[in-house]
């Protein structure tokens, strides 16, 4: 259970004995705003010719409606906690799936590397296998024209 704490406090050159669950700086803040507002309001020219009844309800419907104009602020603000959070959210899947994309591109990267070295293997074998077969051809030719050759010289 909550302690009651009690304060004395200055409202309106009348001291008064505070008691409540909060602190005893939050009763002194709760009475200077008090006070504020009542220094406010007989700042006013005319207004500390009314009616107490009247200087009253002046001063209620000013705190009233700095209240609803804080409370309709809070309101605000939470409005844009929660589209902030629904972004972060957002943010949070767009990099999550553009990090799966990034792996996935990496794999394909790593599999694109190694065909390309199987197809660089490949090519470098049929080029060599070519060049063998080119090879042989040029032999059989050259071996054709000496056998001709000697074939001519030994005719004549």
């Amino acid at each position: 259970m909550d302690t009651k704490n009690y304060t004395q406090v200055l409202i309106d050159g009348k001291i008064y004995t505070l008691g409540g669950t909060e602190d005893e700086a939050y009763l002194q803040k709760a009475a200077s705003y008090v006070n504020e507002k009542i220094a406010t309001m007989h700042a006013i020219p005319g207004f500390s010719k009314q009616s107490a009844d009247y200087q009253q309800l002046m001063l209620l419907l000013n705190i009233a409606d700095d209240y609803f104009k804080a409370k309709a602020q809070a309101e605000k603000l939470e409005r844009e906690i929660e589209a902030k959070e629904k972004e972060i959210y957002n943010l949070k899947h767009d990099l999550i799936a553009e990090q799966i994309q990034s792996e996935n591109d990496k794999k394909e990267i790593k599999r694109l590397d190694t065909e390309n070295r199987e197809l660089l293997l490949n090519k470098a074998h049929l080029e060599s296998s070519l060049e063998e077969s080119l090879l042989g051809k040029i032999e059989d030719e050259d071996t054709s024209e000496k056998d001709e050759t000697e074939q001519e010289d030994t005719a004549d």
